[in-house]
């Protein structure tokens, strides 16, 4: 598998989780047009969503609504929590991708921007807490992605260091970025409609390797 992936056989593998292994972009819009009607601002097309939400809520939400930020985060919060569980969808070969990282015996991790709480009722909702060693979202760790805090809080007692032999798996820029800082592997995985929100996002930090979707990968781990 080393030779044709280009990169060595990880040791662990560190997964984002909003449209990397669950479909969230139309739970995320929802929540965000509720709030924004609330604010006072406009609502975003499902294409803004999609090209815009990248950062953790402390770190974006700030230098959009500025000292009412934490206001706007609560009902962001509010409006998130009614809908995510009954919308909750993995992606086509979520569970197959791991799955098959569990038959390798691969330490699993994720580290996510969406907030810790949240992020963990949602792997729960799924059974899936069995196959993550570590699940870390916004806040858990000292700073967010694309700062490699929560990486390094995602391996912390695993007896792995972040570095080349350690994939991190994600469908942002962001996430590629995280990599990068953590000089951990890029590793690219398209989101639920198959194709880039913004290809210019990976103009200068590239992936080290790029799949269509989970099935692709789980079939890389599995060979």
């Amino acid at each position: 598998m080393g030779r044709s992936m280009g990169v060595g056989r990880p040791s662990a593998l560190v997964f984002d989780w909003d449209n990397t292994l669950v479909d969230s972009w139309g739970t995320i819009h929802a929540a965000l047009n509720t709030m924004f009607v609330q604010m006072g601002h406009d609502p975003w097309t499902l294409e803004e969503t999609r090209l815009k939400v990248r950062k953790s809520l402390r770190d974006a939400f700030p230098a959009m609504f500025g000292d009412r930020w934490q206001h706007a985060q609560k009902l962001y919060l509010d409006a998130f929590e009614a809908l995510h569980i009954e919308r909750l969808t993995p992606l086509p070969g979520a569970k197959l991708l791991i799955d098959a990282m569990a038959a390798e015996g691969y330490y699993v991790a994720i580290a996510s921007n969406k907030t810790g709480r949240l992020l963990r009722r949602e792997v729960a909702a799924l059974g899936w807490e069995r196959y993550f060693s570590k699940t870390v979202g916004a806040g858990d760790a000292a700073r967010d992605k694309p700062d490699r805090a929560p990486i390094d809080l995602a391996l912390d007692g695993s007896g792995i260091a972040a570095g080349p032999t350690v994939w991190f798996v994600g469908d942002t820029g962001i996430d590629i970025a995280c990599a990068h800082n953590a000089g951990c592997v890029p590793i690219l995985v398209h989101g639920p409609e198959g194709g880039l929100a913004a290809e210019d996002e990976f103009a200068h930090l590239k992936p080290a390797r790029h799949f269509r979707d989970c099935m692709a990968l789980a079939r890389e781990i599995s060979q």
